[in-house]
């Protein structure tokens, strides 16, 4: 008994001691503290449009001075707003809350599964091992491999980068990749994503070997009354913020007719001012919607939740290769969110985005 109150008279001390040392208003602030020794890690946001978003009559082939631009930046890691294969395994398992999200944001691997004969843990363990030893000058048939093998993890976008890094009359069946899944690559590249139309070609044309996905929907979840929630959010995003960000859009998405317009549009999504307005417009009038329900501030806990976690798995991707340079490709709503969390960590340097989309 003795010995024990002891412990807690120096356990109280200790306290006491930190608690006097603090000043009253004195904040600790992870992103004061910075590397000092060697290359920090070089953090960049790309916040951009969703592709499949914009009008018809957008052409790819106008991402050309964007892509440019990207590449003289030399990434040695691309992060993409993208759900890992073994994440959408996980939600798998839990249906009931995520079945609306394996819908809309998990790739079917069943396919590439009855290909290769692998589930997803077991894929992705091979990707592992292939890459801890892949060779500087892979063969043909190992990209097609490793190409199969990502399929099968839940990586498509990976999948088709080494795709990509194929000779056009290397790009065919076998070794792993049957008629069905070659079909399914063919197609992956033509999709109209930033997945397939930015980050895939842009880690090909670097020398890169795959993309991070780094999304992340654990955070999804039903809601009691979807109707009433609509309704209350449709609400607090009737304002004059949004509605100028809509002419905004309306007007950057008709001049998409050319590089220059595309680069234009880049230009604007990642401004400095467009985080603010996206709160206003969006997050912050939601935050202050006066349903009983508090539904503005379940969506606003939603979204900062997945920011967060969308953060922490970039964070990791960035561990791999430290010293070096991390693009990340997202919807420009994040990208405020991301800029702020990360560049709170010890060995994050975020870089402006502002001399990559200069005017030509």
């Amino acid at each position: 008994m003795q010995r024990l109150s002891a412990g807690i008279l120096v356990v109280a001390a200790l306290c006491g001691s930190a608690i006097a040392a603090e000043s009253p208003g004195q904040e600790f602030k992870p992103g004061a503290f910075k590397l000092q020794r060697g290359p920090q890690n070089e953090l960049l946001v790309l916040g951009t449009a969703h592709l499949s978003q914009l009008p018809k009559s957008f052409d790819p082939a106008n991402l050309s001075v964007l892509m440019e631009r990207l590449a003289g930046w030399q990434p040695k890691a691309i992060a993409i707003e993208a759900l890992s294969g073994t994440q959408c395994a996980y939600l798998r398992n839990y249906r009931e809350r995520y079945d609306d999200t394996i819908k809309s944001y998990c790739w079917d691997p069943a396919p590439a599964a009855s290909a290769t004969g692998l589930d997803v843990p077991a894929a992705t363990a091979q990707v592992d091992r292939m890459l801890a030893t892949w060779p500087a000058a892979p063969t043909a048939a190992q990209r097609r491999k490793l190409a199969s093998l990502f399929l099968a993890a839940g990586e498509p976008a990976s999948a088709t980068v080494q795709w990509l890094r194929l000779p056009a009359d290397e790009r065919h069946a076998g070794d792993g990749l049957n008629d069905k899944l070659v079909e399914l690559l063919n197609k992956l590249r033509e999709k109209r994503n930033e997945d397939y139309q930015i980050a895939a070609p842009l880690a090909a044309r670097c020398g890169l070997e795959r993309v991070y996905p780094m999304d992340d929907h654990t955070s999804d979840s039903n809601v009691d009354d979807e109707k009433a929630y609509g309704v209350a959010i449709m609400k607090a995003w009737d304002n004059p913020v949004n509605a100028a960000r809509h002419r905004q859009d309306e007007a950057l998405h008709s001049a998409l007719t050319t590089p220059a317009g595309v680069l234009a549009m880049y230009r604007a999504y990642n401004a400095a001012s467009a985080a603010e307005q996206t709160f206003h417009g969006d997050f912050g009038a939601a935050l202050e919607e006066p349903s009983p329900q508090h539904f503005g501030r379940g969506y606003v806990a939603y979204w900062e939740t997945r920011n967060l976690r969308m953060a922490s798995n970039i964070r990791e991707a960035m561990s791999y290769r430290p010293g070096s340079r991390t693009l990340v490709i997202v919807g420009a709503s994040h990208k405020g969110y991301l800029e702020a969390y990360l560049n709170q960590m010890h060995d994050v340097r975020v870089i402006s985005t502002d001399a990559i989309l200069r005017a030509e």
